[in-house]
């Protein structure tokens, strides 16, 4: 297949843009179709808003670009670390990684309208919004679209890529066809959004470059910096405790138990306003295989792999996904019989891989945060890390840190663990010789007197 094929890009979120961007880059002819409204055109923009953490995978894909270092000057906060709230309002940092190693807090919104408006730069790329997906033949490459006054829109293409989130519709169609394997599941628990203003002369509320969070167990709240010095806060909890809070009483009551701090930064009235308005949103897992069909159709990030937020990997995920295919690209040219397949099969123990370290790092963050074994391990590796830098690498280095394939960071922490166990074997075997071996001295100097 030629360069002058013809390709349908599904989804013109965060990874379909960019996925559109990169392809168009390659001189394809790329229609990218959204199903709601351009959002540069718009105020409020609805959908999901969790802040995102880019890390060292995101920005590679938006280096194939040229957009890294836009996007980290004008759109991103470094946060150098996690910043504890204890109940007792005492705050702890617990870094990221070495001296220098960050994430970034950046807003949804401000990327996605980087990566519409350089596609809409590039005269190969098309942009059709208010254009939702209805149905598909996959193995002919049409789409049938629908906009909102009721019309339809059938196009046929070479080539369809699907990047139209969990719910996708691309995906949809693939469920039609045998060998298709597929499962989600949702977590018992989920999320609302709150913000934490500016002070009265402008500046952020709390400490600037951290992620902030209230680990309580069995449930969370987290913070992170935007642009205009507000935070967006987080509260992950299980359902049922969304549930109980059925008064604007027992609401304050809860958060001046749990997030004492918290509210005075929030604001009571803000609090109750907002928690009152919304319901708890849910937090899906997708899990699925192969991601093409032929030659002909592929889908990528959220559609193929969609993760609860906790490792914060999510967008860094699907943008590598985006890596991952321009170098399939690079190694077998236009040939998506081949490339398609293969990315599958490179991809898919990865994205699994993610999926369940995702879900881990909940139960890290809410709770583990707050062990001293945790705490013990961690600065363990940090030290293990800085003396042998290419040799040990702790898990979340590896993920956040490199592009280390997700199920070889997993791989590299077992053995890790291995190590760890048995040299803490090493250590209780030798202290208990030790203390037998002080005991018996005691026991024969008693005799012999």
């Amino acid at each position: 297949m030629s360069r002058d094929s013809t390709v349908a890009v599904v989804g013109g979120g965060l990874v379909g843009s960019l996925c559109a961007c990169m392809l168009g880059n390659r001189g394809f002819q790329v229609d990218l179709y959204e199903s709601r409204d351009d959002m540069r055109t718009q105020e409020h923009v609805t959908g999901r808003s969790i802040n995102l953490a880019l890390s060292v995978r995101g920005r590679a894909a938006l280096s194939l670009l040229g957009l890294e270092e836009q996007v980290i000057e004008e759109h991103a906060i470094p946060m150098n670390a996690r910043l504890i709230h204890d109940l007792n309002g005492k705050r702890r940092p617990i870094p990221y990684g070495q001296k220098g190693q960050c994430i970034y807090s950046v807003g949804r919104r401000f990327l996605n309208e980087v990566l519409l408006s350089a596609c809409e730069e590039n005269e190969r790329i098309k942009l059709h919004f208010n254009h939702k997906l209805k149905s598909a033949n996959l193995d002919q490459g049409k789409l049938n679209f629908t906009r909102p006054d009721g019309t339809e829109h059938t196009v046929q293409r070479n080539v369809v890529i699907g990047c139209d989130g969990a719910y996708s519709a691309v995906r949809r169609e693939m469920l039609k066809r045998p060998l298709f394997n597929y499962s989600q599941s949702y977590i018992p628990h989920g999320y609302i959004e709150l913000c934490i203003p500016p002070t009265p002369d402008g500046k952020f509320a709390m400490e600037v470059n951290y992620l902030h969070i209230w680990p309580r167990g069995k449930f969370m709240l987290i913070a992170l910096p935007n642009q205009d010095c507000t935070y967006t806060v987080t509260l992950f909890m299980p359902f049922d405790m969304f549930y109980s809070l059925t008064t604007p009483e027992k609401l304050l009551s809860f958060f001046g138990e749990y997030f004492p701090d918290a509210v005075p930064l929030i604001g009571k009235d803000d609090l109750v306003k907002t928690f009152f308005s919304i319901k708890p949103s849910p937090l899906i897992m997708v899990k699925c295989k192969p991601y093409h069909v032929g030659g002909k159709v592929l889908i990528m990030g959220d559609a193929a792999h969609a993760m609860v937020p906790f490792y914060g990997q999510g967008m860094n995920a699907g943008f590598e996904d985006c890596c991952i295919l321009n170098e399939l690209l690079d190694n077998y040219g236009c040939d998506f019989d081949i490339v398609f397949p293969k990315y599958t099969e490179v991809r898919n123990p990865d994205a699994e891989a993610i999926c369940d370290l995702a879900l881990y790092n909940y139960i890290e963050m809410r709770d583990l945060v707050n062990s001293p074994m945790f705490l013990l391990r961690k600065r363990f590796d940090m030290l293990l890390n800085k003396l042998m830098p290419n040799f040990w690498i702790p898990l979340y280095t590896s993920v956040t840190f490199s592009r280390i394939q997700y199920h070889k960071c997993i791989a590299n922490r077992a053995w890790q663990d291995k190590v760890i166990t048995r040299l803490l074997g090493s250590i209780f075997v030798s202290g208990a010789v030790a203390a037998l071996a002080v005991g018996v001295h005691a026991a024969s100097k008693l005799y012999m007197c």
